[in-house]
C-alpha cells in the first residue's frame, strides 16, 4: 500500500504527519508526506516557531511526485489540518490528479476543525471549507464528535442522534464515517466510544476511559491506522476494532508514562500487535 499523506508536521512530538506517517510506516505502508506546516511543535504550549505553507508550494511538491510517475501507484491520500483555504484547495486537486492517475484510490479526510474542549480552533472559512468541498470529495472521514455536530449540523447526545448525524454526513459524499470519539447518553463514564458507519450500518467499539493528561495527535494516528486497515480488509467494522485497539494502546502506554507527547516510537508494537482487544458490536 502506498499512501499520499498531506498534513502538518512538527519536529517535537506527534501531530499532523509526525503523528500519522510511523504507524503506516511500522504496518508496513510506504508513505509519501507533504507538509502543510513546518513548527518546532504543536500550538497547544503557546509558543513556537515555524512557518504556514501555502497552496501553490504544496502543489509543487506533488507536482514532482507526480513527475516521477508515482501517482499511478499511489493507494490512498490522507489529509488532515490544513491551515488555509488554498492548503485546502491543493489537497483536493492532489486528490483529483491521483484518482486520474489510479481509479481504485481512496481520500481519507480527517477534518479537523476543533473539539469539545476548545470549540473551533481553525481559521475563519476552514469549516465551511470542509463541509462544503472536503467531506463531499472524501471516500472515508473520521470526525471527533464536535466535528460531527458542526458538519452534520445537529447535536449528537444520544445514540440513535450520533447514528442521525453519520447519515448526514454520509448524504454530502463519504461512504465511510469514523467517529473517533463519542460520548453519549449510553456511554458509561467510565468508558469511552468510536463508532464506525456505512452503507447504513453501524458499529460500535468501547474502551476504558484513560487517566490521561491532554495530548495532541491521537486523532492524527486513529485516522491514518484507520485508513490502512479500511484498505486492507474493505469492512468499516474490522477496520474500527483493529484501530481502536492500536489507538488505545499507544494512549495507555502514555498515560502511564505521565507523558505530554504521544509515545510514538516507544509504544510502536502497539500498531502491529496491539496488546488489548476490544469487541466491535452492531448498534
Amino acid at each position: 500500500m502506498k499512501v499520499l499523506s498531506i498534513q502538518s508536521h512538527v519536529a517535537y512530538g506527534h501531530v499532523g504527519n509526525a503523528s500519522a506517517v510511523f504507524p503506516m510506516q511500522r504496518l508496513g505502508v510506504e508513505v509519501w508526506p507533504v507538509h502543510t506546516v513546518q513548527f518546532s511543535n504543536h500550538t497547544g504550549y503557546g509558543a513556537w516557531r515555524g512557518r504556514v505553507f501555502d497552496g501553490p508550494a504544496v502543489e509543487e511538491v506533488i507536482q514532482g511526485v507526480a513527475e516521477r510517475g508515482a501517482l499511478k501507484h499511489c493507494d490512498a491520500v490522507l489529509s488532515g489540518y490544513m491551515g488555509s483555504a488554498d492548503i485546502g484547495t491543493a489537497i483536493l486537486r492532489a486528490v483529483a490528479a491521483v484518482r486520474a492517475a489510479n481509479r481504485e484510490a481512496i481520500y481519507c479526510c480527517d477534518p479537523v476543525i476543533g473539539d469539545t474542549y476548545s470549540g473551533v480552533y481553525v481559521r475563519p472559512g476552514i469549516a465551511d471549507f470542509m463541509r462544503s468541498q472536503a467531506v463531499p470529495a472524501a471516500d472515508i472521514l473520521t470526525p471527533n464528535q464536535f466535528e460531527l455536530d458542526l458538519i452534520a449540523g445537529r447535536p449528537t447526545d444520544t445514540l440513535a442522534a450520533a447514528k442521525a448525524a453519520v447519515n448526514a454526513v454520509q448524504a454530502l459524499g463519504p461512504r465511510v464515517v469514523l467517529v473517533t470519539s463519542l460520548t453519549t447518553a449510553e456511554t458509561p463514564p467510565e468508558t469511552i466510544d468510536m463508532m464506525a458507519g456505512e452503507g447504513g450500518a453501524f458499529w460500535r467499539v468501547r474502551t476504558p476511559r484513560l487517566d490521561l493528561k491532554a495530548v495532541s495527535g491521537a486523532g492524527d494516528a486513529v485516522a491514518a491506522l484507520y485508513l490502512v486497515h479500511y484498505w486492507r480488509t474493505r469492512s468499516a467494522a474490522l477496520a474500527l476494532g483493529m484501530a481502536a485497539a492500536s489507538i488505545h494502546g499507544l494512549l495507555r502506554r502514555t498515560a502511564e508514562a505521565g507523558a505530554e507527547e504521544l509515545l510514538t516510537v516507544e509504544a510502536q508494537d502497539e500498531f502491529v500487535a496491539p496488546t488489548s482487544a476490544f469487541p466491535v458490536e452492531a448498534v
